[in-house]
Formats: structure tokens, C-alpha cells, sequence
């Protein structure tokens, strides 16, 4: 298992990017390419992906250091995701310091870039790739430094070796020799990443905020308000290669809101941290009194390094607002899925799963739109003390 911290993967890719779901048809995956800076064969480098393949050769330059690079070495036995903006700020060597002005700047980037606000702090972690590795990582050797955010389907990822030379490692298998992963902290950027989402659609009226909500649920109903819990969720297995961690899950549940406005709702999945497990969570997904009619449709996502919270908010929102009351029910998935950026569809996909016409009596096994996962729901009358 993998630390909370590290918690990250694609999911779905081959058979997600071709399906047709509800009238739409998915963009088709985007051609490798050949990246100039390195070995592998990638897709093109998002923004994100570039500064962290910056940090990553700076940081494995500093490792000639032998006092640096037992201070990573030390944190990373401990069994966690390090910090390394903290590590270098707390660090007396000089090579630490000297990288401390270079992170820093690559977790403000890398928060604008993810339309993050400034506050949300340091992102770029480092973990060992695998716990198999931990006997290679003596003393006296000198680890490759490679970054996570790779396709989950491409054949090698790019390392860095101290003297800045990139090597195409297998993701076949497990490399023998010591090797750091640099990524981003996905729990601390989903956590503000979701309150952007949340915070934007209320801006443009299409949900409430948690205390507006509290006041809404109670004038709704003295005696309390029905909701869907689920009681099993999962995805299917996806075959996740060596170098990725778990999974940042949520969905997004849309309907009518009681004006007549369309809604939509972010509800955190932290639990859900790999394909193939069943969990037993027992969540609230729709609280039906924030709806008009007895029907919500719900879009499964997962974050990665490439997810921009904001233009995703601004993107679901203006689609969100063109869609108006007809005096029935309309689905309102097509109309997240078309508002979901072409690229989102290459390297990292963040679409799961959606499920259409989820009503307040729904109960038992809901099978996904897809095929590729599937929930256990039941009604669920929430009391009011």
C-alpha cells in the first residue's frame, strides 16, 4: 500500500477513450510523439509534466553530494512520501539549499498551473519507486530520478542519472537498481482542487455551499431529507504499472437544482484508491432535497498532475448554464462530458465512469454506462436531531 500522499492513477485508458456514452463519442487518443529532451517515447509534455522533468534532472544533479543524498536516502527508507520543498528548507547542506529556490518555484507553478490558489503550499514529493528497491538503496549508491506522470500504457519513463543523462527505464518490470519517483502531492491538490469546483459552481449558482446547504436541507424538511448512499463501489482493473500509486477520486452529481437551474455537486471519494477492490464505504451521493426532480445523473473522475481545477470548473460550467428546465428531466452527463477538455483524453485520462437516471428509490447494483465499474446504492432518510 502505498502512502495517502502518493495516491494517484489513470484509469480506463484503451477502452474508455472509444467509447460511446449516451450519444457522445470520447476524443480519440492523441499520437506518441517523440520528445527532443528525452529517451522515451511520450505523449507531449504538458506543462506540468516539463517542470516536474526539470526538477527531477536538477534533483538528481544534487545527488553527487554524498551528505544530500544520505538525507533523501533516510527519508525515503522511512516509508513515506517526502516533502522535498521541506527537506531542502531543513536541510544545512549546501546542495539542498541551493535546490530549495528551484522547488519552490516549481510548486507555485505547478499549483497555477493546476488553478490551485497560492496557498495551497508545497506539491513535489519523492518516494522510492518500489519497495523491492529498498535493499538496493545502500549508502553508496546513487539513484536515477524519473517522474509519475507517464502514460499508464507507454513501455518506459524517462530516469535522470546524477550527470543529467535521461535513461528509458521498462515499466515492464521493476528495475533492479535504486530509483526515486518525483510526483505531486494528488491528496493535498485534490483537497484544494474540490473546493475550487465547489466554490466556482456556487459563484454561478449551480450548487450551494456546506452552511448554505445546511440552512437549504433544514427549511427543505423539519424531520430530516432523503439521499442515495452507496454501499459498494467498484472499478475495474486496469493492469496499473509499477510506477503509479492510487488513485483521487470523486463525481460530480448533476440534476435540476429547485430554481430550475441545473446543479451539480463534487462528492470526495478518498477511499476509492485502486481498480480491481471492492470498498464498503457507506457515503452519502445525492441529498435529494437540493433537487427538482427524482433524477441525477453522476460522472466518476479521478485527479492527476495534469487536472486543472479551475478550467474544469469554468469549462462544466459554462456548459452547465446553456442546458434550461424544460419541465422534465434531461441528462445532464453529455453535457460534463463535451465540457471535458480534448486533452484530458490523452496521457492521463480523468473520466471513470458515469451513471444515468439515479433516482431516490434506486436500490441494488447500478452498472456503469461504460462497463468499466459499478456502485450498490439504497435510499437512505438522513434524521434531524
Amino acid at each position: 500500500m502505498v502512502s495517502r500522499s502518493s495516491k494517484r492513477r489513470s484509469v480506463l485508458v484503451g477502452v474508455m477513450l472509444s467509447a460511446v456514452i449516451g450519444g457522445f463519442v470520447q476524443p480519440a487518443i492523441a499520437a506518441p510523439v517523440r520528445d527532443a529532451g528525452d529517451q522515451a517515447t511520450t505523449f507531449r509534455r504538458s506543462p506540468v509534466l516539463s517542470t516536474e522533468q526539470d526538477i527531477a534532472r536538477t534533483l538528481s544533479a544534487t545527488l553527487r553530494d554524498p551528505r544530500w543524498r544520505e538525507q533523501i536516502r533516510a527519508a525515503a527508507l522511512g516509508g513515506e512520501d517526502v516533502d522535498l520543498q521541506a527537506l531542502a528548507s531543513s536541510t544545512a547542506d549546501p546542495e539542498g539549499r541551493n535546490l530549495l529556490a528551484s522547488v519552490a518555484a516549481a510548486d507555485r507553478r505547478i499549483a497555477a498551473l493546476k488553478g490551485l490558489p497560492a496557498s495551497t503550499g508545497s506539491l513535489l514529493r519523492v518516494r522510492l519507486g518500489a519497495p523491492s528497491m529498498r535493499s538496493h538503496l545502500n549508502a553508496g549508491a546513487t539513484p536515477w530520478i524519473a517522474v509519475a506522470a507517464a502514460d499508464d500504457d507507454a513501455r518506459t519513463i524517462t530516469a535522470y542519472d546524477s550527470q543529467g543523462h535521461a535513461h528509458a527505464v521498462s515499466t515492464a518490470h521493476v528495475p533492479g537498481r535504486p530509483l526515486y519517483i518525483l510526483d505531486i502531492d494528488v491528496t493535498k491538490a485534490h483537497r484544494a482542487g474540490l473546493k475550487v469546483l465547489q466554490q466556482a459552481f456556487a459563484d454561478k449558482g449551480l450548487t450551494s455551499l456546506p452552511s448554505k446547504a445546511a440552512n437549504s436541507t433544514r427549511a427543505a424538511s423539519t424531520a430530516g431529507w432523503w439521499a442515495t448512499k452507496v454501499t459498494a463501489v467498484e472499478v475495474n482493473d486496469d493492469q496499473e504499472p509499477w510506477f503509479k500509486g492510487a488513485a483521487e477520486m470523486f463525481s460530480l452529481v448533476t440534476g435540476f437544482g429547485q430554481d430550475g437551474t441545473a446543479r451539480v455537486d463534487s462528492v470526495d471519494m478518498p477511499y476509492l484508491d485502486y481498480d480491481g477492490t471492492v470498498y464498503y464505504p457507506n457515503q452519502i451521493l445525492v441529498n435529494w432535497s437540493n433537487y427538482k426532480y427524482n433524477l441525477a445523473d453522476v460522472v466518476m473522475m479521478e485527479d492527476d498532475d495534469g487536472t486543472n481545477y479551475r478550467a474544469l470548473a469554468q469549462a462544466i460550467t459554462t456548459a452547465l448554464l446553456t442546458v434550461t428546465d424544460q419541465g422534465t428531466y434531461i441528462p445532464l452527463v453529455n453535457a460534463v462530458l463535451s465540457a471535458i477538455p480534448d486533452s484530458w483524453f490523452t496521457d492521463d485520462p480523468d473520466y471513470v465512469e458515469s451513471w444515468y437516471t439515479l433516482a431516490q428509490n434506486s436500490t441494488g447494483r447500478l452498472n456503469g454506462a461504460s462497463g468499466n465499474g459499478w456502485m450498490t446504492v439504497e435510499p437512505y432518510f438522513v434524521e434531524e436531531f
